[in-house]
């Protein structure tokens, strides 16, 4: 790919996303704006390109890079990752604003909040929506990382980040590897005693959504399945 400098003036990023607005861009052009400049031999829309695809072309799993990670791929450097992680904290800030904005009333709702977090993830990983009295969220907590197959959940930990934030109830969210949301034994078993746990110190467990992948309807709804 020619070097930034060296395409017609009206391709470049910069121009294009002055001239059409940043939806028309694509995710490397947008993210080679960050970067700014490549290096010798490769612009910066290839390195950003390289970058997505040395992250399965997910820009979750790029962002989840640490800034060390991000500065040791050659053509990024310090500078850079700083830049790059400023931004995907904006995104993550902005997302963040629009969902504290409407109350989470179904299952739906909880497994958008989380979908996208999920969809990297190659172990089960144990989360828990905090909702305040009117069920709107306050903060999305990680609990847990668990093996391949599994997810080790004690409720002291679950609780312990309710109580610390004052939420008066939760959502439980989990992620199968597997791509089958179906719950497991495991699943029903620690949800019923999450519920009990919850109940004993007044904070209610709405529900508890486990997401998959590869089906039209990619989540479960215990509370839906009658198995809370």
């Amino acid at each position: 790919m020619n070097l930034i400098y060296e395409m017609p003036e009206d391709e470049r990023p910069r121009e294009r996303l002055w001239k059409h607005g940043a939806a028309k861009l694509k995710t490397e052009e947008l993210i080679a704006i960050l970067l700014r400049t490549g290096m010798k031999g490769k612009s910066a829309i290839a390195l950003a390109a390289e970058m997505l695809a040395d992250n399965s072309h997910s820009l979750n799993a790029l962002a989840k890079l640490e800034q060390a990670e991000l500065a040791s791929k050659k053509g990024v450097g310090r500078i850079k990752a700083i830049q790059l992680k400023a931004a995907f904290e904006l995104a993550r800030r902005m997302t963040e604003e629009t969902i504290h904005r409407e109350p989470i009333n179904d299952p739906a709702q909880a497994a958008a909040c989380v979908r996208e977090e999920f969809r990297s993830e190659d172990r089960e990983v144990f989360r828990v929506l905090l909702l305040d009295t009117k069920n709107r969220l306050i903060r999305i907590c990680q609990v847990t990382v668990g093996t391949v197959n599994a997810s080790l959940v004690e409720p002291r930990e679950v609780f312990k980040q309710a109580i610390t934030h004052s939420a008066t109830s939760i959502i439980l969210a989990h992620n199968h590897p597997s791509g089958d949301p179906t719950p497991s034994s495991e699943d029903i078993a620690i949800t019923k005693r999450l519920v009990k746990a919850g109940e004993l110190l007044n904070i209610s467990v709405h529900d508890h959504v486990i997401i998959g992948y590869g089906r039209e309807r990619d989540y479960v709804s215990l509370k839906e399945l009658g198995l809370m």
